[in-house]
């Protein structure tokens, strides 16, 4: 039987395989394209344009954003065309793609966004979601009805795909949002459209509620398909992004394409302009030349023979199970645990290149991977046997919530997904001519720690982007970042609470040798006992309480946790049974989201200043589609 430590990983010919380390066996999945096929560095690095506003008078920028089924060119030229979900400005036809264009927002200027659902086609007709949906989680369950809706459903027998309307609805991630603009799990809307089946729910259960609080705060009411959040912007200026976060489904959504930054800017933690490498693509500059901050979304993802994006739709791809499912066992039939796709992609396209001068850049990257964790290096020849020798280092400025207390230099960038780092590359003394390639030594599986397993597959996995160097065409005016004095870091307060939630896996109470039936989170009592998405919340701070969460991972995993609505700093870490150490160096600033490690205790520090129904949850996406994500209440 393939065990937990199975992955995807590219076969010889095309094919996609099943490999396990424990089992010499492979099955074959069906005709996939060969990542070793796919041409490497033909095609340049998208630079997201900004999204175009729907107003900027008066003292809120507003904008409406909707999400449509597109068809891009993912893969190189000569390639198929790829179906994907993207956002873009309704009106603006050109804006809509995947990642999304960004938003740019200045801190003090609040956002308004109305997020329409227009996954319909051109005759008003709903849509099925491109990528397998398993019917059979908790998740937003439109046929369910009012009643059903938000649940888990119960099936006699194993039921096929769901070919229904596609639910969605956008978060903000690491925004300090009210929970009605939160975009919480269970307030996802299907689109407006024809032909919803009768007793089909149109909106999730905690839609109706949010759409009341925000409609007698700002004026504004919500209609039919769409759902309008407030971002006040009242927070550090930090790398954001958006993203789906539909119940059960996150997963599908993001890997279709539901992804974009949102950079937020200026107030009294920002730097003077011109002390960072610029500009940025909002400044109005024309093509890559002009442009010297860039934010680098990295991606993995698996393409089918035919241009489509892959993405399992069995169980049997992870595990091999091939059933019997419902009602003989607790396995689910599509759902699988951890997914890794073959070929790496940089802001939409798969292994692009991009022309850089003898100058410091200021690169924006986000891990953006359902799974997949990240190490990032710069070095002169890709295929250099791992770990590989730094050819220029990074220096850290800035980490998810905004601007490091000090610069840091580091010979590579460890990114759990959704993680952002904000770094300076500093080309100044490569001469033109010179490549140098962004390469990834995290594994091609489940991360445990730094070379603790072996690494992508140098070939394929391994590489992200190329850099070519060519004459300089203007002087660098930026400072050099070992001189760089970054704005005040003023630390949280004492702690006046501590929490002890766990992070476990449940495995199959029916069948032996798969991997886990559900991810799960829950409390330290009884030595860790799970709760379910719909078991009672067991995490509720008052407001203006500082508390200390210890998360314990009993699992064999790393998991990046992530609390919405707060920004937290990392106490320490602890294993089991050895003295705590503090965090890195790359971690000492705010933080949304924490690599906590297998067999450690992980300790972060958080205010929670507004009160709201929010959520916390694993960002490995698939475990957060199952069970690894629980509500918490900020109470008055």
């Amino acid at each position: 039987m393939i065990t937990r430590r199975g992955f995807l990983k590219a076969g010889a010919g095309g094919a996609v395989l099943l490999v396990s380390r424990s089992d010499p066996a492979v099955a074959l999945l069906g005709s996939l394209m060969n990542p070793a096929s796919i041409a490497k560095y033909v095609v340049p690095l998208p630079i997201p344009p900004v999204m175009p506003p729907a107003s900027t008078t008066g003292p809120t920028d507003r904008y409406v954003i909707g999400v449509r089924q597109l068809r891009l060119q993912v893969l190189p030229p000569g390639s198929p065309a790829t179906t994907v979900l993207g956002y873009g400005a309704v009106g603006v036809p050109r804006s809509f793609n995947s990642p999304a264009f960004t938003v740019e927002a200045r801190v003090g200027r609040p956002v308004q966004v109305k997020w329409v659902n227009e996954l319909v086609d051109g005759h008003g007709r709903t849509l099925a979601h491109p990528l397998a949906v398993d019917p059979t989680l908790h998740w937003a369950n439109p046929p369910g009805g009012q009643a059903g809706r938000d649940s888990r459903p119960a099936f006699a027998n194993t039921p096929g795909r769901y070919l229904g309307p596609v639910p969605i609805v956008t978060h903000l991630h690491g925004g300090h949002s009210s929970d009605h603009s939160d975009g919480h799990p269970e307030a996802w809307f299907l689109p407006a459209a024809r032909d919803i089946p009768p007793g089909y729910a149109t909106e999730g259960s905690q839609y109706a509620g949010f759409a009341a609080a925000f409609a007698d705060r700002y004026e504004t009411a919500w209609s039919a398909g769409s759902a309008a959040f407030h971002y006040g912007n009242d927070q550090r200026p930090a790398t954001m992004w958006f993203h789906d976060h539909t119940l059960g489904i996150t997963r599908l959504n993001v890997y279709a394409g539901l992804a974009g930054f949102y950079l937020l800017r200026g107030g009294p933690a920002d730097l003077a302009p011109g002390v960072l490498p610029g500009p940025a693509a909002a400044s109005g500059a024309t093509g890559r030349q002009g442009v010297h901050e860039i934010p680098i979304v990295i991606q993995d993802r698996t393409f089918a023979a035919d241009g489509s994006l892959f993405y399992p739709v069995s169980r049997r791809q992870f595990d091999r199970f091939a059933g019997p499912y419902i009602p003989r066992s607790d396995i689910p039939p599509i759902w699988n645990p951890e997914f890794y796709g073959t070929t790496m992609m940089a802001n939409g396209r798969t292994w692009p290149h991009l022309a850089v001068e003898p100058r410091r850049y200021r690169f924006r990257l986000l891990n953006g991977c359902n799974g997949r964790f990240l190490d990032l290096k710069i070095v002169t020849n890709p295929m250099a046997r791992r770990p590989a020798s730094a050819a220029l280092p990074f220096w850290q400025i800035g980490s998810d919530g905004g601007f490091l207390p000090a610069s840091v230099q580091l010979g590579e960038v460890l990114l759990a997904p959704a993680e952002r780092a904000d770094v300076i590359v500093d080309f100044t003394d490569v001469r033109p001519g010179t490549e140098l390639f962004l390469i990834n030594e995290a594994p091609d599986g489940p991360f445990h720690g730094r070379h603790a397993a072996a690494p992508a597959d140098p070939a394929t996995t391994g590489q992200v982007l190329k850099f070519t160097v060519r004459p300089l065409t203007a002087p660098d005016r930026s400072v050099p970042p070992v001189d760089l004095v970054l704005p005040t870091f003023t630390p949280l307060g004492a702690a006046g609470t501590t929490r002890k939630v766990a992070l476990l896996e449940r495995a199959s109470r029916v069948v032996t040798g798969t991997g886990p039936a559900a991810v799960l989170l829950g409390t330290l009592e009884r030595g860790g006992t799970a709760k379910m998405w719909s078991d009672p919340i067991t995490e509720n701070p008052a407001v203006g309480a500082t508390e200390t969460w210890e998360i314990h991972n009993f699992t064999m995993d790393a998991h990046p946790i992530h609390i919405h609505e707060v920004l937290f700093q990392i106490v320490d870490r602890r294993p089991f049974h050895d003295p705590a150490r503090p965090p890195e160096a790359w971690e000492r600033g705010f933080k949304d989201t924490v690599i906590a490690y297998p067999g450690q205790v992980t300790r972060i520090k958080a205010t929670f200043d507004r009160p709201g129904l929010f959520v916390w949850h694993c960002h490995i996406l698939e475990h957060e589609d199952n069970e690894m994500m629980r509500p918490y209440r900020i109470s008055p």
